[in-house]
């Protein structure tokens, strides 16, 4: 299976511009024949919480039927990161577009303290199954929970999924917890972050994809959108900009 973080430039607010980058990246990601592709956190409007209530949405949006489309020609699960509408709340969450099925949402459940003015701690699925591989799912501040990596790998994740926005000053800590995640419970961890400025954070990207004892194998730069996928057959890492 080929896995794959994208990582984009938000634009702010601007739903339809970032759709085009994200179909994009998305191009660069089918002609690599890659299985799934993740977006960072809020991908899709940018990390902007005081815009969240004029840009949340849900899953069936029609804006994003393109993605489904997507999904359905490629045979391929694309996860995107949005300001969701959940029962009157809004969530910070991640739409999951699977060949031929129903959308589904991922939403974050352990929020950042300047989150909670914005945003509500979402209930939804925590892990996802591939074509038979298990994938636990977190966003960003997540990282930070130690509950919640128990929980993934509780429930049989073999591979660590994380949308994040990390700041140039934050990004060395979020790596050293994916590392750590990755070494402690076994598993393939994968972190998707953005480039440019997003909210108010000079963001760091270097999207990156650890082993299983916790090895950095793959990372992009601090500068360039593009895709980092990783072959958890011939653990072949390739980079596509």
């Amino acid at each position: 299976m080929k896995i794959c973080a994208a990582q984009t430039k938000p634009i702010k607010g601007d739903i339809e511009k970032n759709i085009q980058s994200h179909l994009n990246l998305i191009e660069l990601a089918v002609s690599k024949k890659v299985d799934l592709v993740i977006f960072p956190e809020l991908s899709i409007t940018g990390y902007e919480p005081t815009l969240a209530k004029e840009l949340a949405t849900t899953a069936a949006d029609s804006r994003f039927d393109i993605f489904q489309s997507k999904s359905d020609q490629n045979d391929l699960v694309i996860a995107i990161g949005s300001p969701i509408l959940d029962e009157g709340n809004i969530c910070i969450g991640m739409i999951i577009f699977q060949p031929f099925k129903e959308r589904t949402t991922y939403l974050k459940k352990h929020l950042f303290d300047t989150e909670t003015p914005f945003f509500k701690s979402g209930q939804s699925i925590t892990n996802l199954n591939i074509k038979g591989t298990n994938f636990g799912l977190a966003i960003c501040y997540e990282l930070s929970v130690p509950e919640h990596q128990k929980v993934a790998t509780d429930a049989g994740a073999e591979v660590y999924l994380a949308s994040v926005v990390e700041s140039v000053e934050g990004i060395d800590d979020s790596i050293y917890k994916m590392a750590r995640t990755a070494r402690n419970y076994s598993v393939t961890a994968l972190m998707s972050n953005c480039i440019g400025r997003s909210g108010n954070y000079d963001c760091a990207g270097k999207s990156s994809i650890w082993n299983e004892e916790g090895q950095l194998i793959g990372q992009l730069n601090d500068t360039e959108e593009g895709v980092l996928i990783y072959d958890t057959e011939s653990k072949e890492i390739m980079i596509a900009k």
